[in-house]
């Protein structure tokens, strides 16, 4: 039989606290429903074991004095405890909540999951988008009651209306009171006589809706919209779950975003680089001036500053971040020859290098 100290990992002068942190962390590493290895059924054994026995001050005294069997073996025989029929579900919830557990006992219905496509100006002003959406919905017959009439709604003989039930487990630790969802009604505190016709019951059909979903402007992709109640209705009359619907906005053919910027090429000539100019450029909201300064190197970056994505947070808007490239004629008429042919005599009396 394995020392109870090295099977929880502490030391012989542990206090209570360190005793159960230890039980809690290995409880949970070696839980039936997250460890499938061979051998862990034993091992979560020994681990209850040494917990049951140094968590209690009384069984904690004798074992550091005569070891798992007690003097004479007369000791309780906490060495030799049957855990074959102890609940894991019950005592693991209790310490780390009822979440662990599986989620049973629902109490809403389905939340739903949509994805939207939308383009880049749309992610800069916002937009209202109707997606078609098949869900469950409250049955207009009985109400979400799942009762044929009103009368066909009786209260729960098994909770007697709470909805709860209590029970009492006797475990290696004592004996704990625990308090569940109803199994007969599951929570309801109700119980159908005669079934609706329409649902079986269930208190929801099946129907198809159209929903606005309201995009607000800086919208980025992967960015998720809540809206609480459009999911599917509950059973029985319980709320609705919630749409969450996750954005995407799509490649421009033109812009490319990064976080609130908007980045953009455009060609100009290279008298307009020399000389300066004031040109049109594409923006997300329209087209917009934007002023070349003379000696304007080819791939210089400007800015026009208020030409991007608002920020989804604050509203302030990002920058257009323009890339100039001068572009070099590859086909040349007489006139323009000549004219380039003085430019470069001119241009020899410059050292430029």
């Amino acid at each position: 039989m394995a020392d109870y100290y090295d099977v929880l990992g502490i030391s012989k002068d542990a206090t209570k606290a360190d005793i159960k942190k230890a039980y809690k962390k290995l409880a949970k590493k070696h839980h039936p429903d997250l460890n499938k290895d061979a051998g862990n059924a034993d091992k979560i054994k020994e681990i209850n074991e040494a917990y049951a026995t140094l968590s209690d001050d009384a069984k904690r005294q004798q074992y550091d004095q005569f070891g798992s069997a007690g003097p004479g073996q007369g000791f309780g025989g906490f060495g030799q405890q049957d855990f074959s029929g102890f609940n894991f579900d019950d005592i693991f919830s209790r310490f780390f909540g009822e979440g662990f557990r599986g989620g049973r006992g629902r109490s809403k219905g389905d939340d739903l999951h949509y994805q939207l496509d939308i383009s880049l100006e749309e992610a800069a002003t916002g937009v209202t988008k109707t997606i078609t959406l098949p869900r469950l919905e409250t049955c207009k017959h009985c109400k979400g009651s799942g009762g044929e009439t009103d009368s066909d709604i009786e209260t729960c003989g098994s909770c007697r209306g709470q909805g709860q039930v209590r029970q009492e487990q006797r475990t290696p630790f004592g004996v704990f009171a625990t308090t569940g969802l109803c199994p007969t009604c599951r929570g309801k505190g109700k119980s159908i006589k005669n079934r609706c016709h329409e649902c079986g019951g269930s208190g929801r059909t099946e129907k198809t809706r159209k929903i606005d979903v309201k995009i607000p402007a800086g919208i980025y992709t992967g960015a998720q919209l809540r809206m609480v109640g459009q999911g599917e209705a509950g059973e029985q009359g319980t709320p609705a779950g919630d749409l969450f619907v996750e954005v995407h906005v799509k490649n421009h053919k033109t812009f490319e975003r990064k976080k609130n910027d908007i980045y953009l090429e455009i060609p100009i000539t290279y008298s307009q680089a020399a000389l300066g100019d004031t040109v049109e450029v594409p923006t997300l909201f329209g087209s917009a001036k934007l002023k070349i300064p003379s000696g304007t190197e080819s791939h210089t970056l400007l800015r026009m500053k208020n030409e991007g994505l608002p920020d989804l947070h604050t509203g302030s808007k990002g920058s257009q971040i323009v890339r100039v490239i001068v572009k070099v004629p590859s086909k040349l008429n007489k006139k323009q020859k000549d004219l380039l042919k003085q430019l470069e005599k001119e241009e020899k009396k410059f050292k430029l290098f």
